[in-house]
């Protein structure tokens, strides 16, 4: 593969004769609207070059074992290494691997169930690429008892699709999460019974795969009552999946009030899926700031698989952006899809701009006498999260949300990996 960043004089058609790669492949393909680009704008262009792997060097590696390894030769990992004395390798380093041996992982997307299913046709062309399908989201009343949801139509079009529908359980209440939900229904033995009770009826009778777990804000005084309902869920699951949604942390902070709750040791050894949500670092009410920066991202997942098995651990991803209205304390960011975000850019003639220590694009613009602040993903900063996801050998990944375009990113997916159906 290629990504391409425009630089001055640069236009789809020279771009094209010079990758060998149709102008409509191009805009297909990048998500572009019109052939117009702008400077800095990453495109990823679907060449015919082997896919790529990404591996963390270890203690005695060779180019000679590693071509070996990955059914490659030497000199496909030299070429795509130029920077690297083959006879004098450094222990951590990251390469690259030319390889027809694809990542093998999974993938959990989640879907809107709340806004009803207008997708349809998105979970049609992505299912290949998508083995879990968590459906967002069921809630719960003090008494334990579930909140449902319309989802007849989903399930069978996941099903038919043979991609896994997980039922996804909030402490949701009026559209925000609630600790005040989730504490009066954990810290009380017969509500989180019959709240464990109907999860399972439910899945059951509906023909779910398993249950998502998506609790935020819970108090960090219930961490040993959460446990105890994850523990207490998974044995009524019994072989069908259980995933959690965990905020993301670079210690254990028991008494914080975002992530306090989690015992990410404890609930690691409950769940078959722990999703660590290494998204929104740059946060809606926050100021400017990277969705999710490299640096922050490698912090997050050191922590999580010294704690949990890594091979349980998925890494989040966002296929959006935010666009701060300045001063961003004023109100919330505009959350908007990745390819918008792009497109936003391209329509204002705007200059993108790389951020190489946190690896993100960003860019601003003065709209009636506002100024914006625009940070979002493209393929070059997706393209570094998978680097790490590989180098950390995790379990797959999971991605925030399916109404989301971001063709780059699954363009990317369909030809450097090999996605598992559970």
């Amino acid at each position: 593969m290629a990504v391409h960043t425009v630089v001055s004089g640069d236009n789809l058609w020279r771009i094209s004769l010079a990758y060998g790669v149709p102008i409509s492949i191009i805009q297909k393909v990048n998500g572009l609207v019109s052939d117009r680009l702008v400077l800095g704008l990453n495109l990823y262009i679907p060449d015919q070059d082997l896919p790529e792997r990404f591996y963390q060097l270890q203690q005695g590696d060779t180019f000679w074992n590693l071509s070996q390894q990955y059914k490659t030769s030497v000199q496909a990992i030299v070429a795509a290494n130029p920077t690297l004395n083959p006879t004098a390798l450094l222990v951590g380093a990251r390469i690259r691997i030319p390889t027809m041996q694809k990542y093998q992982m999974e993938t959990l997307v989640f879907f809107d169930a709340i806004e009803g299913s207008p997708y349809v046709e998105t979970l049609n062309n992505l299912s290949g690429s998508i083995t879990y399908l968590a459906v967002f989201t069921y809630s719960f009343t003090p008494k334990g008892e579930l909140v449902p949801i319309n989802d007849d139509a989903i399930l069978k079009q996941a099903k038919a699709l043979d991609i896994k529908p997980l039922l996804v359980i909030s402490n949701y209440d009026v559209q925000m999460f609630s600790a005040e939900l989730a504490d009066t229904v954990l810290q009380n033995k017969e509500r989180r019974t019959r709240l464990v009770q109907n999860l399972v009826t439910t899945v059951k009778e509906k023909g779910y795969a398993g249950v998502s777990v998506d609790f935020e804000f819970v108090p960090p005084e219930r961490r040993k009552e959460f446990t105890l309902f994850l523990q207490e869920l998974k044995k009524g699951l019994g072989n069908l999946t259980l995933q959690l949604n965990a905020h993301a942390k670079s210690s254990d902070m028991p008494t914080n009030r975002l992530v306090g709750f989690l015992d990410y040791r404890a609930v690691g050894e409950v769940a078959d899926i722990v999703s660590v949500m290494t998204i929104d670092y740059g946060y809606a009410i926050g100021p400017p700031a990277p969705i999710a920066p490299v640096w922050w991202v490698e912090e997050m997942l050191m922590y999580a698989t010294s704690q949990i098995n890594h091979r349980k651990v998925m890494m989040a991803l966002s296929l959006y952006g935010y666009d701060w209205s300045l001063p961003a304390q004023e109100k919330p960011a505009e959350m908007i899809p990745v390819e918008n975000a792009q497109n936003r850019a391209i329509d204002g003639w705007l200059t993108i701009q790389y951020n190489e220590i946190a690896q993100a694009p960003t860019y601003s613009y003065n709209l009636m006498d506002q100024e914006h602040v625009v940070w979002f993903e493209d393929i070059q900063s997706i393209k570094e999260k998978y680097k790490q996801m590989q180098a950390y050998d995790l379990l797959g990944a999971t991605y925030w949300r399916l109404r989301f375009p971001f063709p780059q990113n699954w363009a990317y997916v369909e030809k450097n990996m090999q996605v598992l159906k559970a």
